[in-house]
């Protein structure tokens, strides 16, 4: 599973997964550790793109990153990211989200009218 993930990555990916909470995670190594870690926790995820724009050599996204915790936890957060690619695999993944959503989410808050709505958009085609 995780290396359909990897295989497109380049050995000295710099992922920044945490929306600035967290230090950038650094080499593929290091980025199946977090995959690994990752997939105990979660039981089920829904990724989504609504949005997409690209250049030469960079992706930017907008969606929602949507997962379901084995806890029962349930958590969806607006996103927006971008892809730096090196050839024709991804060098830098930068991903843009407000921590405080899953914060709250996790603490039991229910998804507000405001995220409902920006979550519930069509996905790109």
């Amino acid at each position: 599973m995780f290396e359909g993930v990897l295989v497109h990555v380049t050995d000295d990916i710099i992922w920044r997964n945490s929306g600035g909470f967290a230090p950038a995670i650094r080499g593929k190594a290091a980025m199946r550790e977090v995959l690994v870690a990752m997939a105990s926790k979660i039981k089920t995820n829904h990724w989504r793109i609504f949005d997409h724009a690209e250049n030469d050599h960079r992706l930017f996204m907008e969606g929602v990153d949507e997962f379901w915790f084995h806890t029962g936890e349930h958590i969806a957060i607006p996103y927006a990211g971008s892809l730096e690619f090196r050839g024709d695999k991804v060098c830098e993944w930068r991903e843009y989200f407000d921590g405080r959503l899953s914060l709250a989410m996790k603490n039991g808050e229910p998804l507000s009218a405001e995220v409902k709505e920006m979550i519930g958009r069509p996905v790109a085609r």
